[in-house]
């Protein structure tokens, strides 16, 4: 938080800032969002005109105070009025950087940005043909770490093209069957990133550090086994409700402290684990 009266803490404060900024920046998943951030640049431009002002006044009010290295004050005042002249020539720089960045703006302001067709033909077709979704893997913290570098420096494509690896089609299927990794809608937090390529959806937080890729399931695919197993709903698993137990009739409801412990018991379980595979499978990781 700025401190408003303390130089060096607030600068480093506005480095770390901006340079959290152009990493977050390399990709836009909505591209509206960036008439917002040029709205704070805009401000932030101004600011650091204002900046650049103030240390270059500094530098003259002080001069008396300057010195070289071996105590010359001739030499350090020199030096001091060299700085204030370049820091008053790059704010007047800043002046046209103001001037472009306020006119970009306007032009981003009258923008209409529409879903991309692609995006509208998969919510045609999940609307005449409901899914639900199976997790295929799911890798967190330094084993994140490879993949979330794949999607900054290319696109979240190349990243689900990799980890399409790890799908190994009815075997995965039947693994996230069996142990309940099903959802009604890709599980998301509130700041997790979410980009579809076909069947498969990928949810990534480069915040948090982890990913998950998910496959589509048709729900209207007569399937015994999707039967029998409760499918967890994407907001369930994020806030971490699990389904009702398999001997709780579904008509019945659940007494207050019965959905204590049940959602106590849900708690310590991963519902982003990767899907675990049956003992007959040969053994696959989920790291990178």
């Amino acid at each position: 938080m700025p401190t408003y009266h303390d130089p060096l803490q607030d600068a480093a404060e506005a480095s770390d800032a901006l340079r959290g900024l152009a990493h977050a920046s390399r990709v836009f998943d909505n591209p509206a969002d960036t008439y917002s951030v040029l709205g704070d640049l805009l401000s932030g431009v101004r600011s650091l005109r204002q900046v650049l002002d103030q240390v270059g006044s500094a530098h003259l009010g002080h001069r008396g105070r300057a010195h070289d290295d071996d105590g010359d004050q001739a030499i350090g005042a020199s030096e001091a009025l060299a700085a204030a002249d370049d820091l008053h020539h790059a704010g007047t720089l800043l002046d046209s950087v103001e001037e472009r960045v306020n006119a970009a703006m306007t032009h981003s302001g009258r923008i209409a940005w529409h879903a991309p067709a692609q995006e509208l033909d998969r919510e045609a077709v999940s609307t005449e043909a409901p899914h639900r979704w199976l997790s295929v893997v799911f890798l967190q913290g330094s084993e994140a770490d490879d993949v979330l570098d794949l999607i900054d420096r290319d696109v979240p494509d190349a990243a689900i093209a990799h980890l399409r690896n790890w799908d190994y089609g009815d075997e995965t299927t039947d693994a996230a069957l069996e142990n309940g990794y099903v959802y009604d809608e890709p599980p998301t937090g509130q700041l997790d990133r979410v980009a579809i390529d076909g069947d498969y959806t990928l949810t990534y937080n480069p915040f948090m550090g982890h990913i998950n890729l998910l496959r589509a399931h048709p729900a209207a695919m007569p399937d015994p086994d999707l039967v029998e197993t409760d499918v967890v709903p994407g907001r369930e698993a994020i806030s971490g409700v699990g389904p009702l137990d398999s001997n709780t009739p579904r008509s019945a409801g659940t007494p207050a402290s019965a959905r204590m412990q049940q959602a106590s018991a849900v708690a310590d379980r991963d519902w982003f684990a990767g899907p675990a595979r049956s003992s007959g499978s040969v053994e696959r990781g989920l790291s990178l």
